[in-house]
């Protein structure tokens, strides 16, 4: 089915006052609402250095950083290792998964990310040797550096979810939003063939960090609002099941969503972790703490599945050794100046942070300046001058032409840009953040504009 770029009656019904504050609002500085406006920090002099700065990782985080620290330091050497050709816009692929977006859009080349005079080493890391400040490619290749900056991202654990199969995605009734651009292509074609019908649907979550948590409940707003364009609502079940005690870390928006979920007649089961899935037969098995199996028939399941750090990280010293995040792999950072705790010549970007809060792309923007920054008072023999909180955004689809503008930070604050739009009341300007003005935004970070 050909993705169509429609207007619901909700978006129709969007009043003239509304639609000033629309048009009066996309002037701002690059969505300024959700953390994305212009870093506050002052142009300084290019800081003179001959030191070699590895980057692990060009996503968000490793570009953003490579951009800045080709402006902000003077005859540094430094070298990104990433294979990946093509740089994927993940904050869209809820957009394609639900029919929003195209999947053309969320797709662009590295080679035009990458600034001058910036190494690219075509490799991925697979090792890290902090003590001998070097990291070893997969290729064999032995790379030294003097300064680290890993933003790896992370790793989606599918193999502990028994008879999944990433490659069935789209078919029989199986959706993940998460892998890839196609894998978000063919979740829509799944769930459009599901709304068709109608019947029985079961969305998930997992109870490890994961990146764009809000991903498992804008996909369960958005099915629930196709099921009512098509028509089949009134027939459906649509129920929800988090491997925890919650759906959201945050206290506030926890209480929203699931406030608004009674309202449209979504069940909650709680501590109730996918385990097993038989494609064939649209079968999930659901497991307890107590170890517990249920098994239930679907006519679409939307998997998320458990992640953690790659290999790269999880296997080497560069990983939380003990606590809480220990167990995914995750680096090991003070989560106030995101420098390594134990080898201060590295710094973490992005997903691979042990931190209580941060895997969103909004986390990058915020936080990426203030990780240059404390690199290049390091490399001036000074200590970090910046300290982060934490922030993270979320543009929580409830509905087409709807959004809440959620927006929080370490200690579960509700931190919003703008105050005159309410965290907890979704509109039509929330929307057309993430529909439209997020994008560009997002490559103006990439680029290190912003």
């Amino acid at each position: 089915m050909t993705v169509k770029d429609t207007r619901t009656e909700a978006v129709q019904e969007v009043d003239a006052n509304r639609r000033r504050l629309l048009f009066g609002a996309s002037a701002l500085p690059v969505a300024a609402g959700i953390g994305l406006s212009a870093s506050p920090r002052k142009a300084q002099a290019a800081l003179k250095t001959n030191a070699r700065i590895v980057i692990a990782g060009s996503g968000l985080g490793g570009l953003a950083a490579a951009n800045r620290l080709a402006r902000e330091l003077d005859g540094a050497k430094i070298t990104i290792v990433d294979r990946k050709e093509i740089h994927n816009y993940q904050p869209g692929y809820t957009l394609v998964a639900t029919g929003v977006w195209p999947v053309e859009k969320v797709s662009d080349r590295n080679a035009d990310l990458i600034p001058s005079g910036v190494e690219w080493v075509k490799e991925m890391v697979a090792e890290f040797d902090p003590e001998a400040n070097a990291i070893v490619t997969d290729a064999g290749h032995r790379i030294e550096y003097d300064y680290l900056i890993v933003a790896t991202g992370l790793h989606m654990d599918f193999n502990l979810i028994e008879g999944m199969d990433v490659a069935a995605i789209g078919t029989n009734g199986l959706g993940c939003v998460y892998p890839s651009p196609e894998a978000a292509q063919a979740t829509w074609s799944a769930m459009d063939s599901f709304r068709q019908k109608g019947g029985k649907a079961l969305m998930t979550l997992p109870s490890t960090a994961l990146k764009c948590a809000g991903a498992p409940l804008k996909m369960t707003f958005m099915l629930v609002d196709r099921l009512k364009q098509a028509g089949t609502r009134d027939t459906s079940d649509v129920q929800f099941h988090s491997a925890l005690g919650n759906i959201f870390s945050v206290p506030r928006i926890n209480q929203e969503v699931l406030e608004r979920w009674a309202k449209l007649d979504i069940p909650v089961h709680f501590n109730s972790k996918l385990v097993a899935v038989d494609i064939g037969a649209r079968r999930a098995t659901f497991a307890s703490p107590e170890g517990e199996r249920s098994e239930l028939e679907y006519d679409f399941l939307h998997v998320v599945p458990p992640m953690r750090a790659p290999d790269s990280v999880k296997n080497s010293p560069l990983a939380w050794q003990e606590g809480g995040f220990a167990a995914g792999g995750w680096l090991e950072v003070d989560k106030d100046t995101l420098r390594h705790k134990r080898f201060p010549n590295v710094f973490g970007i992005g997903d691979i942070n042990g931190t209580p809060k941060g895997k969103t792309a909004a986390t990058v923007k915020k936080s990426t300046p203030m990780v240059v920054q404390n690199l290049i008072d390091v490399i001036a023999g000074r200590e970090p001058s910046q300290v982060f909180d934490g922030y993270t955004s979320c543009p929580l689809l409830v509905r087409e032409g709807a959004a809440l503008l959620i927006e929080f930070d370490y200690e579960n604050r509700l931190t919003p840009s703008l105050p005159a739009i309410d965290p907890l009341q979704d509109s039509y300007f929330a929307w057309v953040m993430k529909y439209r003005l997020l994008k560009p935004a997002y490559m103006a970070v990439a680029k290190g504009r912003v």
